[in-house]
C-alpha cells in the first residue's frame, strides 16, 4: 500500500487528451488518496476560486471537556435501562470516567494540537469508519435520492427511438457538465448557512467528480482524476459499459441532441450481438476483501489493456446508468432501484463511483452516492442544481444541432471492449468471481425489504403553527413509533453536520432521553383515546414540548460539535495497545446506548420524491425522512427477516396522526351554545 500523501501518475497516456483551456490542469494527472484530507489540501489553493477561499479561515473541530460529554451523555443512556441497579452501575463508572479518561483527553487534545491544518478527527473517521469497513458498499454505505418527475418530457409524444431514461439522463447530464466545470474551477460559491451566512467546509468536492473508490485488501483507496484531462463520462446499459466525451474543450457541455446521440448509441451497443461482456459491476457490490481479490484478477488475466480499462471508467466524470428495462411506478420501486438497483438491475451500476446518475425507461431519475469521503450535503447542491432546469428548458438552452461533432461511431467507445476476451480465456477465473458476487448480491438485497411512507396528513407548515420545531416533532413521533414497534426504546441516531469546522463531517444528535422517555410511556404502546380528558391531553402536552425541546436543544449543541459520541471514539481510539480502557467503555448500558437501533437523518428538497440508504445494525431500522410544507416522507429499511417497514410505516402514520389529535384539541376554544 502506498503511504498516504504520495501522489501517483496515471499510467493512461494523457498527453493525446486535449486540456480544456478553462480548466487548470493539476500538477499530477491522478491522486490516490488513502484517506487523509490534508494529504490532497494542495490542490484547493492549486485550484483556487471561490469555492476553497474561507478553507483556512475555518475554525478547527473542538473537544469538548470530559465533564460535558459525561453530563450530556448520562440522560441519553439511562432511558434505555433494563432496571434501576444498571442505571446506578452506570452513574458510577461514568462518574469514575471523568478521572480515569484525563490521560487519555490530554493524547487527544496533543493530537489535535499536532493536525493544526485538520480535524483531529478526520482520518480516524475516513478509515476506519469507511475505507477499512469491509462490508458490501451497497446497502450498507450507499444512500439514494430519487429525483421527481419531469413534466416536460415527451410522454405522449415519445420519439420511436430514444427512451424517455435518454432524454431525462441528456438533460441531467448537460446541467451536471455546468456543475462539474464550477467545481473544477473553483467558481462554484461556497455553502453558507444561517442568519450569519457562516460558511462550510469544502474539502468533499474535489472527491465528487472523476472519482472512484479502488477495492483494496484492509484498506481501499479513493482515486481522484484531473477534470482537465478527462471530458468523458462513463455509461452503464445492460451490464455492458461506454464511454463517450460530454464536454467540449473548455468544459463545457455539448448540444443536449449530442448527449442523446451518444446516449443512445449506447443503448443500440448494449443489445447487440457478439461476445458480452461478464456483468462485471456485481464485483463493486461485494465484502471489499473479494472486490479487492476481483480486482487483483481482472488485471491479471487482462494485463495492460484491462488496467486502462479500469482507468477509463474511474476517471470518468460520473456514472450515467441507463436502466432500459425498468419501469418504475411507486416512489417504492423508484427508490429499490435507485437504491441497489434490486434483483433487475443490479448488475448495471458500479458501485465504487462516487456519483451514479440513474434513469428508467419511463423517465425516473434519481443518484446512488458512495459516502467514503464525500458526506450527502455537498451531493444535496449538485442534484439542487441538475434538477433546477427541466428537459423542456434544456433543450431550448441548448439548440444547437448535432452537426460538426464527432460521430457516435467514433466517440463512444466500450470501456472493456478489449478485453473481452481475456476474461473467457481458459486461465482466467473473472467469471466464477462475477458468479459468486452475483450470489452473494442477490442474497444480500434479497434479505432486504423497503417501505416508503408518504403520509399526507401535514407538515412542517401545521407543526410550526402548533409551535414546535419540525425536526424535533418528526423524531419525537418517530421515537413513539418505534417504542410502539419494539415495546421499548432504541438507541438513536440522528446525523447532524458540523461542516462548519475545518475537515469536518458529522456528529451524532441523540434522540433518547428522559424527556423523550416520559413523553412515550405515557402515549402509551397503543392508542389510548383518551385525548378528550383535559388534564389528561394537558398532561401528554407537556411532556411533548418537554421532549421536542430537550432535542432541539441537543442538536444545537450537536451542531457545534459538542456532542458526545465522536468525542467518546476518539478518547477509546487513544488507548494505547496493552493499556485496559476506562469501565465505561465495556459497560453493557453505554454499548446498548450506541446501537443504533434507529439510524435517522433528515434531507428535504423539493424536487426530491424520496431518499435512504440501509440499517447500520442487524436488529434496527434505517429511517430517513423529509418534512415538506403539507407532507412528510420516510424511506425504511431493515432485515426482511424482521417485518418492520410495514408495521413502523403504519406506526409512524398513526404516531403523526395521534399528536396532531392533542395539538387540535387543545388549540379549539369551546363555545356557548346558548
Amino acid at each position: 500500500m502506498l503511504r498516504q500523501g504520495i501522489f501517483r501518475i496515471s499510467r493512461t497516456a494523457n498527453n493525446q487528451l486535449r486540456t480544456m483551456s478553462s480548466i487548470k490542469p493539476w500538477p499530477t494527472p491522478m491522486i490516490e488518496s488513502h484517506g487523509d484530507y490534508r494529504a490532497e489540501a494542495p490542490l484547493e489553493s492549486h485550484i483556487g476560486g471561490v469555492l476553497y477561499s474561507k478553507q483556512h479561515s475555518l475554525p478547527r473541530l473542538p473537544i469538548p471537556s470530559l465533564r460535558e460529554t459525561v453530563d450530556r451523555f448520562l440522560p441519553t443512556a439511562l432511558p434505555l435501562a433494563i432496571d434501576e441497579e444498571e442505571k446506578a452501575s452506570l452513574i458510577k463508572v461514568a462518574e469514575g470516567f471523568v478521572s480515569e479518561a484525563e490521560e487519555l483527553q490530554k493524547r487527544l487534545e496533543a493530537r489535535r494540537d499536532e493536525m493544526k491544518d485538520s480535524s483531529w478527527l478526520q482520518l480516524w473517521w475516513n478509515t476506519l469508519g469507511y475505507l477499512q469497513v469491509r462490508d458490501p458498499v451497497v446497502v450498507n454505505v450507499s444512500y439514494f435520492f430519487h429525483f421527481s418527475d419531469d413534466g416536460t418530457l415527451p410522454y405522449e409524444e415519445q420519439p420511436a427511438n430514444k427512451s424517455l431514461g435518454i432524454l431525462r439522463a441528456s438533460s441531467l447530464l448537460y446541467s451536471a457538465a455546468q456543475y462539474r466545470k464550477l467545481v473544477a474551477t473553483g467558481a462554484l460559491p461556497f455553502e453558507a448557512i444561517g442568519k450569519a451566512k457562516t460558511p462550510l467546509c469544502s474539502v468533499a468536492y474535489k472527491y465528487m467528480f472523476n472519482a472512484c473508490r479502488i477495492p483494496r485488501k484492509e484498506q481501499d483507496t479513493y482515486r481522484i482524476y484531473d477534470p482537465a484531462l478527462h471530458r468523458h463520462v462513463i455509461v452503464a446499459c445492460g451490464g455492458q459499459f461506454y464511454s463517450f466525451d460530454f464536454v467540449d474543450e473548455n468544459g463545457d457541455p455539448l448540444p443536449v441532441r449530442v448527449l442523446e446521440d451518444r446516449l443512445q448509441r449506447c443503448v443500440e451497443l448494449s443489445r447487440g450481438g457478439g461476445m458480452k461482456l461478464p456483468m462485471l459491476g456485481y464485483l463493486t457490490s461485494d465484502n471489499r476483501d473479494l472486490c479487492a481479490e476481483a480486482r487483483e484478477e481482472l488485471i491479471r488475466v487482462g494485463g495492460e489493456r484491462m488496467e486502462r480499462a479500469l482507468e477509463l471508467l474511474e476517471s470518468g466524470a460520473l456514472l450515467i446508468c441507463l436502466d432500459e428495462n425498468a419501469k418504475p411506478t411507486s416512489k417504492k420501486q423508484a427508490s429499490e432501484i435507485f437504491w441497489t438497483g434490486g434483483l433487475t438491475s443490479g448488475h448495471n451500476r458500479w458501485f465504487d463511483k462516487s456519483i451514479q446518475l440513474i434513469c428508467t425507461s419511463n423517465g425516473k431519475a434519481g443518484m446512488a452516492g458512495e459516502h467514503s469521503m464525500m458526506d450527502g450535503m455537498p451531493v444535496v447542491g449538485f442534484c439542487d442544481y441538475i434538477t433546477k432546469k427541466t428537459y423542456g428548458e434544456i433543450a431550448t438552452e441548448s439548440h444547437a444541432s448535432g452537426q460538426g461533432y464527432e460521430s457516435v461511431e467514433k466517440n463512444v467507445k466500450d470501456v472493456f471492449g478489449d478485453c473481452v476476451a481475456d476474461l473467457y480465456s481458459s486461465g482466467s477465473n473473472a467469471i466464477s468471481l462475477v458468479d459468486r458476487s452475483k450470489a452473494n448480491f442477490e442474497k444480500l438485497i434479497s434479505s432486504h425489504e423497503m417501505q416508503v411512507q408518504s403520509f399526507q396528513g401535514y407538515g412542517s407548515n401545521a407543526i410550526k403553527k402548533m409551535g414546535y420545531s419540525p425536526d424535533a416533532y418528526v423524531q419525537i413521533a418517530m421515537q413513539l413509533a418505534t417504542y410502539r414497534l419494539w415495546k421499548e426504546q432504541g438507541g438513536t441516531y440522528e446525523a447532524t453536520q458540523v461542516r462548519p469546522f475545518l475537515h469536518g463531517r458529522t456528529e451524532t444528535t441523540r434522540t433518547v432521553s428522559p424527556a423523550s422517555e416520559a413523553f412515550v410511556k405515557k402515549m402509551g404502546l397503543r392508542p389510548k383515546r383518551d385525548e378528550l380528558d383535559s388534564s389528561i391531553r394537558k398532561e401528554k402536552l407537556a411532556l411533548l414540548q418537554e421532549a421536542v425541546s430537550s432535542h432541539a436543544k441537543y442538536i444545537g449543541n450537536a451542531a457545534k460539535a459538542m456532542g458526545v459520541d465522536r468525542h467518546f471514539l476518539g478518547l477509546a481510539l487513544s488507548v494505547k495497545d496493552g493499556e485496559t480502557s476506562p469501565p465505561l467503555f465495556s459497560h453493557p448500558l453505554y454499548t446498548r446506548s450506541k446501537t443504533w437501533r434507529v439510524s435517522t437523518s433528515h434531507l428535504t428538497h423539493p424536487r426530491f420524491d424520496s431518499w435512504g440508504y440501509g440499517e447500520v445494525v442487524p436488529n434496527g431500522v434505517g429511517l430517513a425522512y423529509s418534512i415538506h410544507p403539507n407532507n412528510c416522507m420516510f424511506c425504511i429499511t431493515a432485515l426482511r427477516e424482521h417485518g418492520w417497514p410495514e408495521r413502523l410505516s403504519h406506526l409512524l402514520e398513526e404516531a403523526l396522526n395521534e399528536i396532531q389529535i392533542l395539538n387540535e384539541l387543545e388549540m379549539v376554544t369551546p363555545t356557548s351554545k346558548l
